[in-house]
């Protein structure tokens, strides 16, 4: 009963998790349009077929599908919920439907619309972020070495007691978090690391340990640790356009950790299997949400910055490979020919698909399905 009751919470979490981040990508898309003047037939929360829905004065078919994992606005003209273009559709139209059309609207319209979806998650992130900075403080402890663990790296580095970390390969330090963000990424590389000692300048070459350490879920994940402690904790409560500003720094601070972090992948400094899929993150959800709200709130912001992210990358069927499309036609006056997009649909339906496997695979192994 208790495992079923878990199953449930898990199920549920992760349900309310993925709706919020895709209704606010999908709004982003929707809001937009409506604004560039553009008709949106569909606003579909999951795939699949109609749960329930009702059609709003504009004909816009709002809905609920069966399968609650993702989402997506078909405009008008579109094909499908890819937004492949219906070209023999558009061809036919009258000058009145072509108005309203998305495929005829100009290359910025289309490419502000596009790109409205990623940046939709990212405003999301950064409002909830600056509202833990304004209600909560922001970690803000000074890059000051408080501590140096015996026979660590930062002892073997010669870092000490009192010394104020300015710099590491380049990236300025204003806190300790800073750092260790930087440190955590880095396990077994040479980093060189500018301290003020005593108002003197010095830089040192250090080499994080590699540890492996447990997530909330159990599963291992390699973090550099250097074997240093902060010389005290601190929060810093903003005012609300300070708040912003820094909730802006740091999702884009979590941005470059998961462009290093995905470099890291494909060069082989980190296993494949760190990556995790929809069951992975519908545990990571659960684990979040019997932590409190606060924890679970922090958890939608991560996630709604890597929502964001993802969907930048230039693979066609994502946002970013449609921006790339856009980018082409901007330079050249003319889109990509209709068979050009079409393979690049498939290849990047191909991706898509290969990825989803790869991450419910190493999601089956986390569960150790296979041991049976």
């Amino acid at each position: 009963m208790e495992s079923l009751l878990d199953l449930g919470h898990t199920l549920l979490t992760f349900v309310v998790v993925l709706t919020i981040l895709v209704f606010v990508h999908e709004w982003g898309h929707y809001w937009v349009a409506r604004r560039c003047g553009v008709r949106v037939d569909v606003f579909s929360i999951g795939f699949g077929p109609e749960l329930f829905g009702w059609t709003d004065k504009s004909g816009t078919r709002w809905k609920v599908s069966l399968l609650p994992l993702g989402g997506y606005v078909k405009f008008f003209g579109d094909m499908n919920a890819a937004s492949a273009t219906d070209n023999h559709a558009v061809r036919a139209m009258s000058d009145a439907d072509r108005k309203v059309a998305f495929p005829t609207q100009p290359v910025w319209k289309r490419a502000a619309i596009v790109a409205a979806g990623p940046i939709a998650n990212f405003i999301l992130a950064i409002a909830i972020l600056a509202g833990f900075f304004m209600t909560m403080g922001q970690p803000y402890s000074p890059a000051v070495v408080g501590e140096v663990v015996p026979q660590s790296a930062a002892e073997r580095a010669g870092i000490e007691v009192g010394d104020k970390v300015l710099r590491i390969n380049g990236d300025k330090i204003d806190r300790f978090q800073d750092m260790q963000m930087i440190i955590q990424m880095h396990p077994g590389d040479k980093l060189s690391m500018l301290i003020d000692r005593g108002g003197q300048e010095k830089l040192l070459s250090v080499v994080p340990d590699a540890a492996e350490i447990k997530d909330p879920i159990g599963q291992p994940q390699k973090i550099g640790r250097l074997g240093v402690a902060r010389s005290g904790d601190a929060f810093v409560e903003r005012n609300p356009a300070e708040a912003v500003y820094y909730a802006t720094i740091e999702t884009g601070s979590i941005v470059k950790m998961t462009v290093n972090y995905i470099g890291q992948i494909i060069t082989g400094k980190r296993s494949g299997e760190e990556l995790g899929g929809p069951i992975r993150i519908a545990k990571y959800s659960s684990a979040t949400a019997r932590d409190g709200v606060v924890a679970l709130i922090w958890f939608i912001a991560m996630l709604s910055i890597n929502l964001g992210f993802v969907n930048l990358l230039p693979v066609p069927m994502l946002d970013g490979g449609h921006l790339v499309y856009y980018g082409w036609e901007a330079l050249s006056g003319k889109p990509l020919s209709e068979r050009a997009q079409e393979y690049g649909m498939r290849i990047g339906l191909a991706l898509v698909l290969a990825l989803m496997l790869f991450v419910t695979w190493n999601d089956l192994s986390y569960l150790k399905i296979f041991n049976f």
